[in-house]
Parts: C-alpha cells; sequence; structure tokens
C-alpha cells in the first residue's frame, strides 16, 4: 500500500458517582502514513493487550497550539461526558469534544450494553475492552482504509474564520499518555504560599499535565526550629486558620480541594513531614511532589532531607523561589565587600553587583485544576488546632480574635483589594507622611506577604505599575529580603545577640515593667496605644513598632528577648527573620544600630499631632484637651476632673517618672560593657567588631562555599560594624549623661510640624499669603540671631490663643495666634 491511515479507538470508563453511571471518553487519532502494511492481529486483538500496541500508542503526543492550527501532524480530540454543565471541570487529558458521529453512537450503546464489566467505583480510571457492535464488526477496515471513505468518522476541519481559527487554539488539546493507565498525580505542598497569583509550583504542576492534590501539612515542631523563635504564635496561628479557609474556597472555585494533614513527630522533630508525604505518596502513587522553598535556615534544611529521601525512593521533588524577591543563599558581597553590611543600601549594591535570576513576569492564576479520581483521606481544618481558644474555669470561651476578625479579610481576595487601596490612595502620602499613626498611610500588607497571599513580585510590579512611585516603599521589599538574608548567615539571630560584648548589658528583671508594657499600661498614652492595637488587631505600623521598642530597651531596660517574643506572639505578621533583625537592632546588638531613640512623648508631634490616634485605642483619655493628651500627668487637676479621669484609677500612673536619667543609665551600660570587652571594639574607628560566617569570609577571601568549613576551623575573622556616633563619643567620657552628648540619638519628633502645616493652609488659601508670611519668619529668626550674638534682649512675642478658621476643611487648620487671615 502506498498510504495508510489507521483508526484507533480507545474507551475510558471512569465512575465517580454513587449511582454508577457510565462516563465514556472518546479518543480519535488520524496520522499519514506512507509505506505502511497493516500488520495481522485485529483491532479487539490490539485492544485486549495493550503492552504490545504501546509503541504505537507513544507516538501520539501533546499538540502544540502551532500544530493546532492545521499542520501535516495528527490531531488529537478528547471528548469527555458531562455530569453538570455549570461545574465541569477538565480532566488529567483535557476536555474538547468534537461532534458526535453515527458510528460514535452505535459505540456508546455497545459500552452501555457491557455495562457490568465496568469495575466499582472509586478505584480511579480504568481501561476497559468492548467487543465491538455489529455496525461496527461489519465495517472492513482495510477497504475504508482503502478507498478513503471518512464519512463515518469525519476528520477535524481547520476553522477559516481568523476569530474562530484563534479561538480553537486557545482550547487546550491534550493526548494520551505513553500506557493506558491513568497518570500518576501530583502533590502540590503548600506552605506560606496559600494564593493562586503568580504561584510558581502551581503553574508547573499544570505544565505535568496530570491531577493535582493539593496537600497542607502542620508540623509546630518543625516550624519553631532549634532555638527559641516563637515562629507560631498565637495571632500568627489564628491568621493561617483563617488564611487556609479561605484558600481551601479559593480552590474549591476553580474545582479541586485542599487536603489538611498534621504531623506526628512523636519526639522526633525532624522528617515529621516526610513522614506524612511518604505515607500520602503511598496512599495516592504519587511521584511528583512541587513546593515553594522557604528560607529559614532550620526549614530549608528541613526541605533538603525531604527532597534527597524522596528522591532515594524515585519521587521526583522540585522546589520554586517565590517568597522573596532576591534568593537570600544566592546573595553574594563580591566586588561590593563587607564595609556597611547589615544597612540596606549594603544589601542593595550587592544585588545589583551580583545579579541573579532574572526576576520575570507574575504568573497569573489559573482557571481550574485537574483533579485525581478519588481524593485521599485527610483532617478537617480545626484538627490542626491554629484557632483554639483559652477557657476560663467555668468552661466558658475567652474569644481574644474577636477584633482581629473584624479588623481583616483575611482571603486573598482581601490582599489585593488592600493594595488596589493604598495604590490609589495612601502611597501619594506614604514618603513623608507614612508615620502618621492617626491616618491610613501605609499599605497594611505585611501578613499578605508573610503568609504568601500576596507575592512580593506582584507587589512590586503593582507599585512599578501605580502613578506615584515612592522609593522608601520600594526600599520596604529590600529590607524584608535583607532580613531573610541575615537570618541565612546567623541562623541564632532571634536568640542570639551578634555583638558579643553586648550580651553581657546589664538588663532589667522588672517583670511588672514588663507587664505593663505588654497590656499598654505604662502611663505613657503613645506607648499605651500601640500595645493596645497590637494585642486588639495583632498590628502596628513600622513607626510606632519603633517607639514601643525604644522605651522597653532605652527607658525600661528590659531585654530585647522579651519584646520579640511578645510581637511573635501577639503579630498577625510575626516573621522570624524581620522581628529578629529590627529587634537586634534596637537592642543595639545588631550588625545595623538604629541611630535613633524614640522619645515616648515627644514622638507624638510626629505620628499623632492631634490625639486622634491615643484617643481611639485609650479612650479613657479623650476628654483631655489636644496639648494634654500625650501627658496627662501634666494636666491640671480640674480638667481632669471634667474630663472624668482620676490617675492611678481610670487611668494608670507611669512605671517610670524620669526618662532623661533611664536613657542616661543606658547610655552608660553600654559604654560599661564596650569598655570590659576592647577586643571587640575596633581601636581605629571605635566601630565594634563582629565575628564573621564563614560563608562571609569565604567570599572575601575567594573561597568557595565547600571550603567554609577549613575557613572555620582557622582563627576567628572580625569585622567593624556600623556603631551608633554616641556610643563612640561616650567611651572617651563614661560618666557624662546622655544630654550632654552632642550626638544624642533621642528623637523629639517633628518639631516643625507646626510651621510646616501653617504654611501648607496658606498655600491652599493664598498664595501671596504664603510668600508674605514666611518672608517675615525669616526676618524675625534673623533679627533673633543678631540679638543673641549682640547680648540684646529678645522683642516682646505676640500673645494670642491658636484658633481654627471657620472655613478650615481639615483638623491641621490651625493658625498661630500672631497670624493674621485673610477675611474670606
Amino acid at each position: 500500500l502506498h498510504s495508510a491511515e489507521v483508526i484507533t479507538v480507545f474507551f475510558l470508563i471512569q465512575s465517580q458517582t454513587e449511582d454508577n453511571e457510565l462516563e465514556l471518553a472518546l479518543a480519535l487519532s488520524i496520522s499519514d502514513m506512507k509505506d505502511y502494511q497493516i500488520s495481522a492481529p485485529s483491532q479487539e486483538s490490539r485492544l485486549q493487550q495493550p503492552k504490545d500496541s504501546s509503541n504505537q500508542i507513544s507516538s501520539v503526543r501533546l499538540t502544540p497550539k502551532s500544530e493546532a492550527r492545521g499542520g501535516s501532524h495528527a490531531q488529537l480530540a478528547v471528548a469527555a461526558g458531562k455530569r453538570n454543565t455549570s461545574s465541569s471541570q477538565s480532566g488529567a487529558w483535557g476536555s474538547v469534544c468534537p461532534p458526535k458521529t453515527a458510528q460514535e453512537t452505535e459505540l456508546q450503546k455497545g459500552a452501555r450494553a457491557d455495562k457490568h464489566d465496568k469495575e466499582t467505583s472509586g478505584k480511579g480510571p480504568t481501561v476497559c475492552v468492548f467487543k465491538p457492535s455489529a455496525s461496527f464488526s461489519g465495517l472492513d477496515m482495510g477497504q475504508m482504509t482503502k478507498d478513503g471513505d471518512l464519512n463515518e468518522l469525519e476528520k477535524p476541519k481547520r476553522p477559516k474564520n481568523r476569530r474562530q481559527r484563534r479561538k480553537a487554539c486557545g482550547q487546550q488539546v491534550i493526548g494520551l499518555p505513553s500506557s493506558l493507565s491513568a497518570p500518576r498525580p501530583i502533590l502540590l505542598w503548600f506552605r506560606r504560599d496559600l494564593r493562586l497569583c503568580d504561584n510558581p509550583a502551581l503553574i508547573a504542576s499544570l505544565e505535568v499535565g496530570a491531577p493535582v492534590i493539593p496537600v497542607f501539612i502542620w508540623s509546630p515542631e518543625e516550624e519553631e526550629g532549634p532555638g527559641i523563635t516563637v515562629a507560631a504564635g498565637g495571632a500568627c496561628k489564628y491568621w493561617l486558620h483563617q488564611a487556609l479557609f479561605c484558600f481551601c474556597s479559593s480552590l474549591e472555585r476553580i474545582g479541586s480541594h485542599l487536603i489538611f494533614l498534621k504531623a506526628n513527630a512523636e519526639g522526633n522533630a525532624k522528617g515529621s513531614s516526610l513522614c506524612a508525604l511518604k505515607d500520602l505518596i503511598k496512599e495516592t502513587g504519587a511521584r511528583t511532589v512541587l513546593a515553594n522553598a522557604l528560607y529559614e535556615p532550620w526549614l530549608k534544611e528541613r526541605d533538603e532531607e525531604v527532597v534527597s529521601a524522596l528522591q532515594k525512593d524515585g519521587v521526583e521533588c522540585k522546589l520554586f523561589h517565590s517568597y522573596c524577591l532576591r534568593d537570600p543563599y544566592s546573595v553574594s558581597t563580591v566586588g561590593v565587600g563587607l564595609r556597611g553590611i547589615g544597612s540596606v543600601s549594603h544589601f542593595m549594591s550587592c544585588c545589583r553587583q551580583n545579579p541573579g535570576s532574572a526576576l520575570g513576569v507574575p504568573l497569573d492564576p489559573p482557571a481550574s485544576l485537574p483533579t485525581p479520581s478519588q481524593w485521599p483521606q485527610g483532617v478537617s481544618l480545626d484538627i490542626l488546632g491554629l484557632a483554639c481558644m483559652p477557657r476560663r474555669k467555668d468552661g466558658t470561651t475567652i474569644d481574644w480574635s474577636a477584633n482581629i476578625r473584624k479588623s481583616w479579610d483575611f482571603s486573598e481576595e482581601g490582599a489585593h483589594a488592600k493594595l488596589e487601596a493604598f495604590l490609589n490612595d495612601g502611597v501619594y502620602r506614604y514618603e513623608k507622611e507614612s508615620g502618621r499613626a492617626d491616618a491610613p498611610n501605609t499599605s497594611c500588607l505585611s501578613p499578605y506577604l508573610h503568609f504568601g497571599q500576596l507575592s512580593p513580585r506582584w507587589l512590586l510590579w503593582d507599585a512599578k505599575g501605580a502613578h506615584c512611585r515612592p522609593p522608601k516603599f520600594q526600599r520596604k521589599l529590600a529590607w524584608r529580603d535583607l532580613a531573610y538574608w541575615q537570618l541565612t548567615l546567623f541562623p541564632d539571630l532571634p536568640w542570639e545577640s551578634l555583638r558579643p560584648s553586648y550580651k553581657a548589658l546589664r538588663w532589667s528583671s522588672d517583670r511588672g515593667h514588663l507587664k505593663a508594657w505588654q497590656r499598654g499600661q505604662t502611663g505613657y498614652p503613645l506607648v499605651d496605644a500601640a500595645m493596645r492595637q497590637l494585642w486588639l488587631t495583632g498590628w502596628m505600623n513600622n513607626y510606632m513598632r519603633h517607639v514601643v521598642a525604644s522605651f522597653l530597651i532605652a527607658y525600661l531596660h528590659l531585654p530585647w528577648q522579651e519584646g520579640y517574643r511578645w510581637f511573635q506572639d501577639t503579630l498577625v505578621d510575626a516573621d522570624v527573620a524581620i522581628d529578629a533583625m529590627m529587634w537586634q537592632n534596637g537592642g543595639m546588638c545588631g550588625l545595623d544600630h538604629w541611630n535613633f531613640v524614640m522619645h515616648p512623648v515627644d514622638a507624638a508631634m510626629t505620628c499623632d499631632p492631634c490625639g486622634t490616634y491615643v484617643r481611639k485605642w485609650c479612650p479613657e483619655l479623650k476628654d483631655l484637651p489636644n496639648e494634654f493628651i500625650h501627658k496627662p500627668w501634666k494636666c491640671p487637676t480640674s480638667m481632669l476632673r471634667r474630663a472624668g479621669l482620676t490617675l492611678g484609677q481610670t487611668y494608670p500612673h507611669r512605671v517610670i517618672t524620669d526618662l532623661e536619667e533611664r536613657r542616661s543609665q543606658s547610655l552608660q551600660d553600654v559604654t560599661l560593657v564596650r569598655k570590659k570587652f576592647g577586643q571587640y571594639v575596633d581601636k581605629h574607628t571605635g566601630c565594634d567588631l563582629v565575628p564573621l560566617p564563614s560563608r562571609l569570609v569565604s567570599e572575601a577571601l575567594g573561597l568557595s562555599h565547600s571550603n567554609g568549613g577549613a575557613v572555620e576551623a582557622g582563627k576567628q575573622f572580625l569585622l567593624p560594624v556600623i556603631t551608633r556616633m554616641e556610643f563612640k563619643h561616650q567611651l572617651e567620657d563614661p560618666d557624662a549623661d546622655a544630654g550632654s552628648n552632642p550626638y544624642n540619638a533621642v528623637l523629639k519628633g517633628y518639631v516643625s510640624r507646626k510651621r510646616d502645616e501653617t504654611i501648607a493652609f496658606f498655600n491652599e488659601r493664598d498664595f501671596t499669603a504664603s510668600v508674605i508670611y514666611e518672608a517675615a519668619q525669616r526676618k524675625e529668626r534673623l533679627e533673633s540671631d543678631y540679638r543673641k550674638m549682640e547680648g540684646l534682649p529678645q522683642p516682646l512675642a505676640l500673645r494670642g490663643k491658636a484658633r481654627r478658621t471657620p472655613t478650615a476643611k481639615d483638623r491641621f487648620s490651625i493658625v498661630p495666634g500672631g497670624a493674621v487671615t485673610s477675611p474670606w
């Protein structure tokens, strides 16, 4: 024969419901073959011997879009009967349905006649052998192929219309596997990547073309790691519970389901997730596990053990990078050096000098997921114990999460709504007003980033696409990556001070002060408002975190580890790397000293000038006037009585009264340990010295990471790191108080806010008045400076009470008493 066309018909029967209805899948394959001679065995014998025909079937492959447009290659369409068209799902082999012909109708009748040959429900897709019906058996296949009569089974035609052809190309045409058995499912292991958008592991699972089984394994022992990390605090676990519930609903909307498993370590902290995966692989027969990588050192070690063990068992396991913008294990200091290490500028220079793989474009969410014929056995979400509430002695439940539920949308859609709202409004004020606690100038996206409900790449692309692109906001993502890079270099970052000499700091052990700080009962309204917001909502903005951390360390003299543990337990965005780096730097022990200390009263000039934030979270102070809202201890007794406030009863007394003395004592304690451990202070620069990890030493010496052990076995390498200037100056005069130090790091707040707001007010009303006012202010300053130099007395200042203009539209439009407003 010069040419022949072989038509092979496969019947795949899959039972999915209790009524054992038959679902028929018809596969048609038409190929042009030259100089081919039909072999002797009949079609029935070939179907009964699938092993003998495997070589023929393996030639059928996935049809690319370019070939689907109508080339000389074979085209394969798979039609599957749908039980419910409103919730149809594409199976593991596709869902393209050609029109039924008369021959197909006869085949379906024969299939229903042999319904007793079908296996019981729940056994997965099975290949069944059917005897041809009378009309089919009487058909001479040799004659049909010889005469080219294809009227009974029409060949799919190429659409002529360009729009229809483009639509047809978008349909997924999927071929048969190399064997007649169903493809093995894929285990998609979700961790902190609870999203459909821009999820590399999820998209990679679709490319395999097999059923996908999403699974979440909870193992608190593995999350905690070797030290005291408090990686899974109460608020954090509650958010995880709600996020998993929402993500399970998202998967169900695309036809899938999330399997929950709780690993039982049984005294062995390592390998519990591995055991759960092995049991699941044994139950499902999966040979592929996909997941997105995590970067905590103990979790990375866990993942490496899982990958190694599964590969030994013949299971393919792949991890994808998506949690950070830059893989922290790929950051190198080559070409940049180690000077300034710990700062975000140094980190960004390292990333620019040694670029990794391209960031790429965010991935769109899938429309559906191929599902297995039988789901494995899992546990309910409540069994994981993520949202357990304490009980009183009488059996009633203490629902401490009620306000958290009211304050947040825990879904992926809620993350994108927050991002959209921020880019439409708050981003325009972020550069200069992100520290305001009384206005929504921050994005509030940190918990969504932590749990992977929003990818950093998606966030960066949306931020760059906005009309306003503040560098300060984009640098926050660099700070996040910097924290994970430091954690990979120093795995004991959450509990061990990086600067050796500061481990001997003299800390206070007053548990009463610690409890007052935790409960928001310190007597300092700004600190108390922030701590109460933290307890009720699980969140506070970055500026307020600096305020409460400075108060705990610099004024209460409590160790930074206490603040870290409390934040980890109460923050919904509790992140080991970020919190550990922040508290180390605030506690004077990290790679980058904070060059500031927040004053608990004067900092309100920056973040809460009118007391709105304090009135919201400390309602007992709401009737105090603005000038006393942040220092009620200075308020006259008559005003306190009119406001219904009694210090010591309705609002606590201050836990400490002399802030300057406490601050000076803290500075002297630091000076004492720096003098005692002089070997960790650089004699030339006065900077602290920090032992370098072997990885950085290897990079500095030009060695590979594999030689790090040889470097570590040698002598210790010490590196000068960023040190606060007031510490260097205090070393020369240890007994001096903090006020006399020319490099005093205490911030007094936004002292020019009233002047700037006055100028802004006049700018709104009249530009000419604004220019005149600024000129008058400049003249007054020059005259005042001249009188000081000449020793002359200062002129009498205009006295008058600040008043609010009757036409003011905002609470900041307060004109000083000496300024004259225009009559209109």
